[in-house]
Order: C-alpha cells, then structure tokens, then sequence
C-alpha cells in the first residue's frame, strides 16, 4: 500500500538521518496527529519519499517499535502502537457504520483553441471511476436509516474521523474531528470565513499579490476588503503583512500560487507571529500539496499553530470540481461560529458522497491516485522546463519541483500583452502574471503555464506555438525570424 507520511528533515543538520526521522514520528504520536492503529509507509518506499537510505528509516522503525511507539505485524506493515498493541484500522469502522468554484476560470471557455494551458482544475480524464463507483456502491449498500437521514452540518463524523487521521499523516496537520468542517469545495469554506470574520469586526482580508483574481474578487463580495501583500521567492512578504494593519490573512505557504514559491522556515514562525501579536488569523489554501515532491515538501504550516491558523483544502484539484467536496481544519473557538453559520446557510454536503470518500481514503485509493498523478505531473513538468527553454529564450522557469503551473518570467522587453494575444492567434490560451496582480505592478512580465489538462505531447506543440509568437515579439525581430513550428 502506497501510504503517505509527511515528514521534515535537515540534511544541514548533525543530527543523524534516522534520529531526526525517530524523533519526528515520535512528537506526531505524542501529540495525537498519529492515531493509534493509522497506517505508516513501508520503509521503502519512507525512504523514497525523503530521499534517504532505507537503512535510515528502517533504523528509526526499529527504535520506536522497541520504545512501544509503533507495532509490526506480517501482512499488516507498521502501525501506531496503543499501549503496545496494534489497533484495527479504521476501515473496519467504515464497514460497520457504513457553487461557483473561486479557482474556476474567469473569462470564457476557451472556444475552439487548440491549446488551453489556463489554469483552474486539474486531469479530470484520470478521475478514478472505477474504483470511486466501488466506494458509492459500499457506502450506499451499508447505508441505514442514520446514513441516509440529514448530515450534521458539519460533516458525516467517520468521514471527518477519518479525513483529520489522513490529513494528520500525510500534512502533519493538527486537529480534532470536532474542529474539521466538510464543505462545499474551497468557495463555501471561503464564504464562511468571510462571514465569520465580518462579524468579528474585519473589514480587510490580506492576500497574496500575485494570487488568485477570482479569490479576490469572492472576498470582495461578502464585503470585505481584500489587501494584496508581494510575495518574493521566499513567499509573501510578513514585514509588508506587519504594516497592512490586516488581523487575518489568506496565503498559499506550501506552494504560492501562481509563482510557486515555498514560504521559508523563517517567514512561516514570521508569519505565526504575527497572527499571535494581532489576534488574528491565517487562512492556509493548501490547494496541490498532492502534486509536491515528497522528499522537500514542509509540513502544513497550520501544525505549528493550530489555534491561529485554519487549514483549507478541497478534492478539486486532486479528484474533481464536481464533487464539491471541501474541508477546514479550524481552532476550537472559530469552529463554533462556522457551525453557527452555516447551519444557518445549508443542512451540509451529500453524506453518501462524503461515505464514499472516506472509504477512497481509507482503502487507500487517495494515496494511489496521488502518486499516479504526481508521476505523471512530474513528467510535464521536465516537458515544460525543457520545451521552454528550446522555444522561449532568456525566459525564467520559477518555483520548485511540483504543482500544476509553471510560472514563466519573460525579459523585460517582452510585451505581456501583446504575447498573450499572439498567442492567441495560435490557438494557445494563456493568462500572463499581470491578470494575477492586485497592486504589485512592479513585477517583470510573465505567463502563468498550467499542465494540468495538457499531456507531454500537446504541451511541446503548445509551447512551440506558443514560440514562435515570443520570438517574433523580441527587439529586432522580424517575420522570418520565427521559424514554422515542426509537425
């Protein structure tokens, strides 16, 4: 079973590979994100996933399992210990018990273009069909009175029993079932939020710039004021945050959107500092966290201060809009006033389908169908950096080794505008980094690629298109200079 663990190290440090694997799993047990019975990675493929040795993590397995930590059993793998005994997974449970999106597009629907490399979702076509019907029809054949009645507002309990065990294992985030929210996607957990914060007295909400024009444009409208905040390669800028006399902040630490920055370990205690100093909060987009390299992604920022920080995400991007299914993570406090809220708003989501996800995560097929993904993004990615720099000289491939864009720094003579129209004339659709920015005009120009939709072949025609219209626009250029692209 290719289970997920999020785990931090530092080959910087002199502390050995294993003990810092050791101690890390132990403070996840010993605070409760690790549950008794929940399920580890093999120490092969722990290993892959850091990038270290298998001798590292099976050094480390070994001590914990001695100090009582976790158990192993043949044909079961390794567990979380209770009192030195393995408990029965959680699937066992399961078998008893039995809106407009804010990341959608915004300007059309792309027509007859050949090319769309927008962003906005994600590879709908590997949507898991088979095995998700498997999930409905277990969950609709196991489904009594109590399961086809009104779900709490909040959520199916076992789906958020077990959804906070997942995201405890693979983000590290640090919650409760009581304190996670199933939504109707990220829009109606923003919506929430919004609500919740106005009647607390915020009138601003600070968000990233460069980020999201439809976020923006869906706080403003429930009335509050979106401030943008730059963002430079160690993600937004706090000292900027400190001066915007904003209490609470929308931000996307592990992989800034669109840029692809990783908020450093200096800017995220920063940023909990803040939020502590005025009393405030951090909303924590963790939108394609599935799609990070295993081996350098942080933990959720929210698992160093669950009491300030509200950990948002959504099956969107990983499975499909059309599920509209969402989740928040939120302190003990800010979760009372969302229930409020929204038992007021709607009776919550569709409990079969919440069944049913809970079921995908827990008979492990989240976890597959991450990884197949991640393989394949991984692969466009080499397709992007490499038909990039063959097709669009002297431009810059930013962000790290993950996501589902690419952000592309264009020289500063390059016409942003005039590429993106150019464009597309050749059938490619494209956004550039000036339809991201709220205020920070002083960024140099740049498109935002997404590969989302567009396997490896498509996107080197596309970018090759996508060329020939960059080199026609570079100073001196003439209508020769652009060579036709290869069939």
């Amino acid at each position: 079973m290719a289970w997920h663990l999020a785990l931090d190290v530092d080959r910087g440090s002199r502390v050995p590979l294993a003990l810092q694997v050791r101690d890390s799993v132990r403070r996840l047990v010993e605070d409760g994100t690790l549950r008794a019975g929940t399920r580890l990675p093999s120490s092969r493929q722990l290993a892959a996933d850091l990038g270290v040795s298998r001798s590292v993590v099976v050094e480390a397995y070994e001590q914990l399992t001695a100090e009582g930590y976790l158990v192993t059993r043949r044909g079961s793998g390794t567990s979380v210990a209770e009192d030195g005994v393995g408990l029965t997974p959680v699937s066992s449970a399961l078998t008893a018990a039995a809106a407009t999106s804010v990341s959608a597009p915004v300007d059309g629907d792309g027509g007859e273009a050949a090319w769309d490399l927008r962003t906005g979702t994600s590879n709908l076509l590997a949507f898991p069909r088979q095995e998700w019907i498997r999930c409905v029809t277990v969950a609709l054949g196991s489904a009594g009175h109590r399961e086809l009645s009104y779900s709490p507002p909040a959520g199916v309990p076992l789906t958020r029993h077990i959804l906070a065990g997942y995201l405890g294992r693979v983000r590290g985030v640090r919650t409760r079932s009581e304190d996670l929210m199933i939504t109707s996607g990220f829009a109606q957990g923003l919506a929430l939020l919004c609500h919740v914060l106005g009647d607390r007295g915020h009138r601003t909400l600070a968000v990233e710039d460069p980020g999201h024009p439809g976020e923006r444009e869906f706080i403003a409208s429930a009335r509050i004021r979106p401030v943008g905040i730059p963002v430079d390669a160690e993600g937004i800028r706090v000292d900027l945050l400190e001066q915007s006399g904003a209490r609470a902040v929308l931000t996307t630490p592990g992989h800034q959107f669109p840029t692809g920055a990783c908020l450093s370990r200096a800017r995220r205690e920063q940023l909990i500092s803040w939020a502590r100093a005025v009393d405030g909060y951090v909303i924590e987009d963790d939108y394609d966290n599935a799609y990070r390299s295993r081996s350098d992604q942080p933990s959720a920022l929210q698992s160093l201060a669950p009491d300030r920080v509200v950990y948002a995400g959504s099956a969107s991007k990983v499975l499909a809009p059309a599920l509209r299914l969402g989740w928040l993570a939120a302190p003990s406090e800010l979760m009372a006033s969302l229930e409020h809220v929204r038992a007021g708003w709607d009776i919550g989501c569709s409990g079969l389908e919440q069944l049913a996800f809970a079921r995908f995560i827990d008979t492990g097929g989240l976890d597959r169908h991450q990884r197949r993904l991640r393989a394949e993004f991984a692969g466009r990615r080499e397709v992007v950096r490499r038909e990039v720099a063959r097709q669009l000289p002297g431009t810059r491939v930013l962000g790290g080794d993950g996501g589902l864009q690419a952000y592309l720094e264009l020289p500063p003579a390059v016409d942003e505008d005039a590429l993106i129209r150019s464009a597309r004339g050749r059938s490619v659709l494209i956004r550039g980094g000036r339809f991201h920015t709220l205020t920070d005009t002083g960024r140099p120009p740049a498109l935002v690629l997404s590969y989302a939709t567009v396997g490896c072949e498509g996107l080197a025609r596309g970018i090759a298109e996508l060329g020939v219209a960059y080199r026609r626009l570079l100073p001196g250029a003439e209508e020769g200079d652009a060579p036709p692209v290869p069939g």
